[in-house]
């Protein structure tokens, strides 16, 4: 097909990404060494990214229903639902476009598939970003719910809220767009893993800090009704291991990501990373699966928020 090489161009959402051989398990490198290669089928790929549209949709749409959730704390959840949507929707849409381009069901011009590869490439990036800020701007609303709760209402206002909202869509749009534009910059890719470790960094302080509050209120619970410490060690255990399996997801999820990009620009060439490089599928597979776990994480927890997701569920069946 004379469209082959513009076809394969939207494999990947970045355009600095080498492309992964076709064959599944163990491919070459070049000195003839096996490499791993895990195969993500498009099916699975696929099907994910629809359970993973699902979940954030229900969430945006329980928000949106019930006004005791327009708050900062719930519109931040929105906003991350509605990032994790468009992260999953833009992979989606742009495997289906391949699948419909090499099945020959789809035909266009090489230029048309460019803008396209472009436009899905902005939109993914942007919302990957959105994700990420959303989650540390959650980190910081709990982080001031919990040390200023008498001041909370006054600090985190509703037009305090959407403007940081507003300030995150606008700073993401615009930096991805920049960042598809200059993609060949070493700097432009070292200043999103930077963005990556921040936020990871920011997250993990607060949630410490987090955690050790609610130990220390604990304890003066236990002394107050002149319990043992076991009781107090029992809940710290439980909050730590909270705790890692909160960073700890968002690591496993995201960091494959970012260490492709580092790898990118410090080894593009070196055999080990070019092995790494052919699985850069399963790093996109492994952040649809963190948007599928986000809701489960930082919405579906919430009571409220259930209750009025069966009503929209209920409405829905009628």
């Amino acid at each position: 097909m004379p469209m082959q090489g513009a076809q394969r161009k939207l494999l990947g959402s970045l355009n600095s990404t080498p492309t992964a051989t076709s064959n599944p398990g163990l491919a070459a490198n070049h000195t003839g060494a096996p490499c791993l290669e895990v195969s993500i089928p498009d099916g699975l790929f696929l099907s994910l990214g629809l359970v993973s549209l699902v979940e954030n949709v229900l969430v945006v749409a329980a928000i949106a229903k019930n006004r005791n959730l327009h708050s900062s704390m719930y519109y931040f959840i929105c906003c991350l639902a509605l990032s994790d949507l468009l992260v999953s929707g833009s992979n989606m849409l742009e495997t289906a476009i391949i699948l419909l381009l090499e099945a020959g069901t789809l035909a266009t011009r090489a230029s048309v598939v460019q803008q396209l590869h472009n436009t899905i490439d902005v939109l993914t990036c942007s919302s990957m970003l959105c994700s990420l800020c959303f989650l540390g701007a959650i980190a910081v609303d709990r982080y001031i719910s919990i040390f200023y709760a008498l001041r909370y209402h006054s600090i985190m206002t509703l037009p305090r809220a959407q403007r940081a909202i507003a300030a995150i869509w606008v700073a993401s749009v615009l930096s991805s767009t920049l960042f598809i534009t200059y993609y060949d910059h070493a700097a432009v890719l070292l200043c999103l893993v930077v963005f990556f470790l921040a936020m990871l960094v920011l997250m993990a302080v607060l949630y410490v800090h987090m955690l050790a509050r609610a130990c220390q209120h604990a304890q003066g619970i236990i002394r107050l009704h002149n319990r043992q410490l076991p009781a107090h060690k029992g809940f710290g255990l439980r909050g730590a291991a909270t705790l890692t399996i909160l960073l700890g997801i968002f690591f496993l999820c995201w960091g494959p990501f970012f260490l492709h990009l580092t790898l990118v620009v410090f080894c593009p060439q070196h055999l080990t990373c070019n092995c790494i490089f052919k699985n850069f599928k399963v790093f996109l597979t492994l952040i649809i699966c963190n948007t599928i776990i986000d809701p489960l994480i930082y919405a579906f927890r919430s009571q409220e928020l259930r209750r009025t997701l069966k009503e929209v569920l209920l409405c829905s069946s009628w």
